[in-house]
């Protein structure tokens, strides 16, 4: 395996795969042909170089996968949207004369900051409050910390169940997989198309799912370390801690995505094995929009000729 510095997303019915500051977004339309947008985005990192630094690039790297994430979704849900006339309401009349053309910016916004603070709220807070449990038998910080980790883990995994019966994210873990199989089949020097595609592997280091249990393993450390024993202040803790957290994270994803090393391939199978929740076996046409979303944003030939 070499390292291409291609990574991705699955939107609705499609795939987002991005190289450098070029990214490329291919979806499977209701009429079964795939569209194709292929744009720019200049990170955080990028226009900021203090950004860049290692344990701060994982927090603004998150940050800027949120923006493009978002901003890749909205363009997959636009050729799935109801298509008959709908009157708006009072209140998204006012919005619209409010924000006007800048309203799906503004939405956005604010649904990726109610995204964050949820988040942390389930994932980080409420944890630490259900850990409580114990403390009345044990009163051992580090084996509550271990405890609080476990809660965190196992709520992910409830999470992922649950959602996971929806039919929509059902395909939406499909087109996850194909993304997976597109990487690996290219970083293992093999040409890119359906057949070589479809039996490469659907787990990969550099996943956004083992970056969340990665997270949630390192946090166990961090929170060992950091005792409070007031529980407003851990909950504080809980929230402040978050950007250093992910910021260790990150920096391991990066060493994970380019070592074949055994230690790290070691470390990195909690992740490998969630991986098993949030990936699914593609179809061969969900391959072809994930091969067209390759193409859009990285010389994958050029590449293979380079390195193999």
């Amino acid at each position: 395996m070499k390292y291409s510095g291609i990574g991705g997303q699955a939107v609705i019915e499609g795939i987002m795969m991005k190289n450098g500051d070029r990214y490329s977004t291919a979806v499977r339309k209701p009429d079964k042909t795939i569209a194709v947008m292929e744009d720019k985005y200049e990170s955080l990192t990028t226009r900021f170089p203090i950004f860049a630094l290692p344990f701060f690039r994982g927090i603004f790297s998150f940050i800027d996968s949120l923006i493009l994430g978002m901003k890749t979704l909205s363009y997959s849900s636009s050729f799935f949207e109801d298509d008959e006339d709908s009157k708006p309401s009072k209140f998204e009349e006012k919005l619209i004369k409010i924000f006007g053309d800048r309203l799906d910016k503004v939405i956005m916004g604010i649904t990726m900051f109610i995204s964050v603070i949820a988040s942390i709220a389930i994932f980080m807070v409420l944890p630490m409050l259900l850990s409580n449990i114990i403390k009345m038998k044990i009163n051992n910080h580090y084996i509550i910390a271990i405890f609080e980790g476990i809660i965190r883990i196992a709520i992910f995994i409830i999470y992922i169940k649950l959602i996971s019966g929806m039919e929509d994210i059902k395909r939406t873990f499909m087109y996850h997989g194909a993304e997976h199989k597109c990487i690996n089949c290219i970083e293992h020097g093999l040409e890119l198309n359906v057949e070589n595609v479809m039996k490469s592997s659907k787990e990969h280091k550099r996943c956004g799912t083992s970056f969340i249990i990665i997270v949630m393993m390192i946090s166990i450390l961090f929170f060992m370390v950091v005792r409070v024993d007031t529980i407003w202040l851990r909950a504080v803790s809980r929230i402040v801690l978050v950007p250093a957290i992910a910021g260790v994270s990150y920096e391991f994803l990066r060493i994970a995505g380019k070592s074949d090393f055994w230690l790290v391939n070691l470390l990195s199978k909690p992740g490998l094995w969630m991986q098993g929740l949030t990936t699914k076996e593609p179809t061969p046409d969900m391959v072809e929009v994930a091969i067209t979303a390759v193409g859009g944003g990285f010389d994958w030939r050029t590449y293979l000729e380079e390195n193999f």
